[in-house]
Protein backbone atom coordinates (compact mmCIF):
# COMPACT_ATOMS: atom_id res chain seq x y z
CA UNK A 1 0.00 0.00 0.00
CA UNK A 2 1.53 3.30 -1.09
CA UNK A 3 1.35 6.30 1.19
CA UNK A 4 -0.19 9.35 -0.43
CA UNK A 5 1.30 12.78 0.24
CA UNK A 6 -1.24 15.10 1.85
CA UNK A 7 -1.24 18.77 2.79
CA UNK A 8 -0.77 19.67 6.45
CA UNK A 9 -4.16 21.40 6.46
CA UNK A 10 -7.19 20.19 4.50
CA UNK A 11 -6.95 23.12 2.05
CA UNK A 12 -5.86 26.73 1.79
CA UNK A 13 -9.20 28.05 3.09
CA UNK A 14 -8.53 27.76 6.79
CA UNK A 15 -9.36 30.87 8.78
CA UNK A 16 -8.44 31.90 12.33
CA UNK A 17 -11.05 31.09 14.94
CA UNK A 18 -11.21 33.81 17.61
CA UNK A 19 -7.82 35.25 16.60
CA UNK A 20 -5.52 36.88 19.14
CA UNK A 21 -1.98 38.22 18.95
CA UNK A 22 0.23 36.21 21.30
CA UNK A 23 3.74 36.61 22.73
CA UNK A 24 4.80 33.58 20.67
CA UNK A 25 3.16 34.90 17.47
CA UNK A 26 6.32 34.60 15.36
CA UNK A 27 6.60 30.86 16.06
CA UNK A 28 3.01 30.28 14.96
CA UNK A 29 3.55 32.41 11.86
CA UNK A 30 6.69 30.46 10.89
CA UNK A 31 4.81 27.18 11.17
CA UNK A 32 1.76 28.44 9.28
CA UNK A 33 3.89 29.83 6.45
CA UNK A 34 5.69 26.51 6.11
CA UNK A 35 2.54 24.37 6.51
CA UNK A 36 0.57 26.19 3.82
CA UNK A 37 3.27 25.40 1.26
CA UNK A 38 4.11 21.88 2.38
CA UNK A 39 2.80 18.44 1.50
CA UNK A 40 3.86 15.54 3.75
CA UNK A 41 3.17 11.89 4.30
CA UNK A 42 1.31 11.57 7.59
CA UNK A 43 3.79 9.28 9.29
CA UNK A 44 5.83 10.37 12.27
CA UNK A 45 9.55 9.94 11.84
CA UNK A 46 12.18 9.69 14.51
CA UNK A 47 14.14 12.85 13.84
CA UNK A 48 17.92 12.74 13.98
CA UNK A 49 18.31 13.88 17.55
CA UNK A 50 21.88 15.10 17.30
CA UNK A 51 22.33 18.42 19.15
CA UNK A 52 21.04 21.02 19.30
CA UNK A 53 17.50 20.14 20.27
CA UNK A 54 15.15 22.92 19.14
CA UNK A 55 13.74 25.29 21.74
CA UNK A 56 10.13 24.60 20.76
CA UNK A 57 7.78 22.24 18.95
CA UNK A 58 4.34 22.70 17.41
CA UNK A 59 1.47 20.31 17.96
CA UNK A 60 -1.20 20.22 15.24
CA UNK A 61 -4.52 18.73 16.31
CA UNK A 62 -7.00 18.06 13.52
CA UNK A 63 -10.62 17.14 14.11
CA UNK A 64 -14.06 17.33 12.62
CA UNK A 65 -15.62 20.61 13.79
CA UNK A 66 -17.41 19.68 17.05
CA UNK A 67 -16.57 16.07 16.26
CA UNK A 68 -13.98 13.34 16.73
CA UNK A 69 -10.23 13.81 16.72
CA UNK A 70 -8.62 12.84 13.40
CA UNK A 71 -4.92 13.32 14.15
CA UNK A 72 -2.38 14.73 16.54
CA UNK A 73 0.98 15.55 14.94
CA UNK A 74 4.17 17.19 16.22
CA UNK A 75 6.69 19.29 14.29
CA UNK A 76 10.03 20.81 15.24
CA UNK A 77 11.82 23.69 13.46
CA UNK A 78 15.20 23.39 11.79
CA UNK A 79 17.25 25.21 9.19
CA UNK A 80 18.04 28.85 8.69
CA UNK A 81 18.86 29.07 4.97
CA UNK A 82 15.73 30.30 3.24
CA UNK A 83 13.47 30.35 6.25
CA UNK A 84 12.52 27.86 8.89
CA UNK A 85 11.40 24.38 7.90
CA UNK A 86 9.79 21.79 10.12
CA UNK A 87 10.24 18.06 10.57
CA UNK A 88 7.55 15.79 11.95
CA UNK A 89 8.53 13.91 15.10
CA UNK A 90 6.74 11.41 17.27
CA UNK A 91 5.14 12.12 20.60
CA UNK A 92 7.65 9.69 22.11
CA UNK A 93 10.51 11.88 20.85
CA UNK A 94 9.02 14.94 22.59
CA UNK A 95 8.65 13.01 25.84
CA UNK A 96 12.22 11.71 25.67
CA UNK A 97 13.51 15.24 25.05
CA UNK A 98 11.46 16.54 27.99
CA UNK A 99 9.18 18.99 26.16
CA UNK A 100 6.21 20.52 27.95
CA UNK A 101 3.07 22.19 26.67
CA UNK A 102 2.87 25.96 26.96
CA UNK A 103 -0.35 27.86 27.47
CA UNK A 104 -0.02 29.29 23.97
CA UNK A 105 -2.32 28.13 21.20
CA UNK A 106 -4.13 29.20 18.04
CA UNK A 107 -7.32 27.79 16.56
CA UNK A 108 -8.34 27.61 12.91
CA UNK A 109 -11.29 26.19 11.06
CA UNK A 110 -12.25 25.30 7.54
CA UNK A 111 -15.96 25.72 6.90
CA UNK A 112 -15.55 24.20 3.45
CA UNK A 113 -14.45 20.81 4.87
CA UNK A 114 -15.99 21.19 8.36
CA UNK A 115 -12.55 20.82 10.03
CA UNK A 116 -11.10 22.41 13.15
CA UNK A 117 -7.37 22.80 13.78
CA UNK A 118 -5.59 23.63 17.02
CA UNK A 119 -1.92 24.64 17.13
CA UNK A 120 -0.17 24.29 20.49
CA UNK A 121 3.38 25.22 21.42
CA UNK A 122 5.68 22.97 23.40
CA UNK A 123 9.03 24.01 24.81
CA UNK A 124 12.07 22.19 26.04
CA UNK A 125 11.84 22.03 29.82
CA UNK A 126 15.11 23.39 31.25
CA UNK A 127 14.70 21.45 34.52
CA UNK A 128 17.16 18.70 35.32
CA UNK A 129 15.44 15.50 34.17
CA UNK A 130 17.12 13.54 36.96
CA UNK A 131 14.59 15.10 39.36
CA UNK A 132 11.69 14.89 36.92
CA UNK A 133 8.19 13.97 38.06
CA UNK A 134 5.04 13.32 36.06
CA UNK A 135 3.83 16.62 34.63
CA UNK A 136 0.44 17.25 33.07
CA UNK A 137 2.04 19.65 30.57
CA UNK A 138 3.99 16.84 28.90
CA UNK A 139 2.60 15.44 25.65
CA UNK A 140 0.57 12.29 26.00
CA UNK A 141 -2.39 10.86 24.17
CA UNK A 142 -3.79 9.68 27.48
CA UNK A 143 -3.80 13.06 29.24
CA UNK A 144 -3.73 15.64 26.43
CA UNK A 145 -7.29 16.92 26.31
Amino acid sequence: MALTPTPIFCCSHITPYRPQILDQESKFNEFLEWARLTVTIEVSSDYDTSPPVPEYAVQLVKQVNYGPLESRRYFIPHGERSGVEFTEVSEKWLIEKNFEKLNSYKNFRCTLHNKFFELNLYRKDPVNTHHWRANMARPSNEIDL
